[in-house]
């Protein structure tokens, strides 16, 4: 819509609300009330470090923008909307003391906050817990440059050479090998740090996410294959996120997972995608909870997952204006799957599947989604799923919307 999007930061935002409960302090040795060095402070508001201090806040703050024509997504509690009509909308989203704005009535609800807080006006938005916005005529170009820079230098790998995927194709790991064993501290530091830069980067999800099953007991082999993401990371600096603008606030998402693909406990994968048009939006890929016993029945479960997020979705779209009207086409690349959530086909065969996985066939039923086939070559979210040779892995990731930085 080619809305602005600003951020503002609350100063000294713990200290804005009074506390309920009687909590005393001890008084400071070199500010100590003189003939009363004994006595200890009663405390009326809170304080930073204080365990009351962040939802005090947060009560704070929410009562704010209700009293002041706020709705509170039931959705996703850090969404606040106000709309006065389809046109005039004001979409504020809070992280504890930093707030986005975006929408056409900012520039009042500005001067109305800063009568109430000690404001500090960011502007627009070019920095946000890490991720750098860049907005230009065509979108909005978001991507981790900076923090990018910032892992390398912190593991040595600034100078490395480049590698042109994140991770070998056919790489199998296991938490059984037997190479020499590294510092887990360490190891799990650099891992958690690439877990981060998959807020804009969801291509190396599989990589990051494969390695993360052996940050308790990492070996060289394990610590070989992080260090390739980063060799991989190099020379993709620039790469990030691109929104365009567009009319076409259609939801669509892509669901597929692997049959018993880890090798130490042979559970399967849930991997899911959700566009927005041509935008991707939100991505999942973690471990299904139990092992299954054949592919109709896991990519089943898979679907069920991602049914799940597409109502989330569907809700909190609904919210801020953008309705879906339309059941939402969720794809799959597996026929059996898709013929078992329609009907109560092969019964002998799923009669072991747990019935509230079900529920799918009642939101085939209500409009709400529908199942539709696509070949593998088109499943997106296989990027998720499995190391790929170059070809493949950089065909996949132009389709969720990566491109270079102008």
């Amino acid at each position: 819509m080619k809305w602005k999007i600003h951020q503002l930061d609350v100063k000294s935002a713990f200290l804005n609300e009074y506390i309920e409960e009687e909590v005393y302090v001890e008084q400071l040795f070199d500010f100590a009330v003189r003939n009363h060095e004994n006595k200890v402070l009663k405390l009326k508001k809170a304080l930073y470090g204080l365990k009351q201090a962040p939802l005090a806040w947060n009560s704070c703050i929410d009562k704010y923008f209700q009293d002041n024509g706020f709705t509170r997504c039931l959705h996703e509690y850090s969404l606040y909307i106000k709309v006065h009509t389809n046109e005039d909308i004001l979409i504020v989203c809070l992280f504890v003391d930093e707030l986005i704005l975006t929408g056409s009535l900012f520039e009042s609800f500005k001067k109305a906050m800063s009568l109430e807080f000690e404001m500090t006006d960011i502007g627009l938005m070019s920095y946000y817990l890490g991720q750098e916005v860049k907005r230009m005529e065509e979108g909005i170009f978001i991507f981790q440059e900076s923090y990018t820079n910032e892992i390398l230098m912190k593991f040595n790998m600034f100078d490395c050479n480049s590698v042109n995927t994140s991770m070998e194709s056919k790489t199998k790991l296991s938490k059984f090998d037997d190479g020499e064993k590294v510092n887990p501290t360490f190891f799990k530091s650099l891992v958690v740090s690439l877990r981060y830069l998959t807020c804009t980067r969801p291509y190396i999800f599989f990589a990051v996410r494969v390695v993360s099953h052996f940050i308790e007991a990492p070996t060289s082999t394990h610590f070989k294959v992080t260090r390739r993401i980063l060799r991989y990371l190099k020379g993709t600096i620039d790469l990030g996120l691109f929104y365009s603008s567009f009319n076409d606030f259609n939801l669509v998402g892509y669901c597929d997972s692997d049959y018993a693909e880890d090798i130490d406990d042979r559970k399967s994968k849930i991997d899911f995608v959700f566009f927005l048009g041509d935008c991707v939006i939100s991505w999942s890929s973690k471990k299904q909870a139990i092992v299954h016993v054949s592919t109709r029945e896991v990519e089943y479960v898979a679907t069920i997952s991602c049914t799940c997020h597409a109502i989330w979705l569907r809700r909190l779209l609904n919210q801020i204006n953008l309705p879906q009207i339309e059941a939402t086409t969720i794809c799959v690349d597996n026929k059996s799957a898709q013929t078992l959530a329609k009907n109560p086909v092969y019964h002998d065969r799923s009669k072991h599947i747990d019935t509230r996985y079900h529920f799918l066939r009642k939101c085939i039923a209500k409009k709400d989604v529908e199942l539709k086939y696509v070949m593998s070559h088109d499943q997106v979210t296989y990027i998720f799923t499995k190391p790929f040779k170059f070809e493949d892995f950089q065909r996949l990731r132009s389709i969720l919307g990566m491109k270079k930085k102008n």
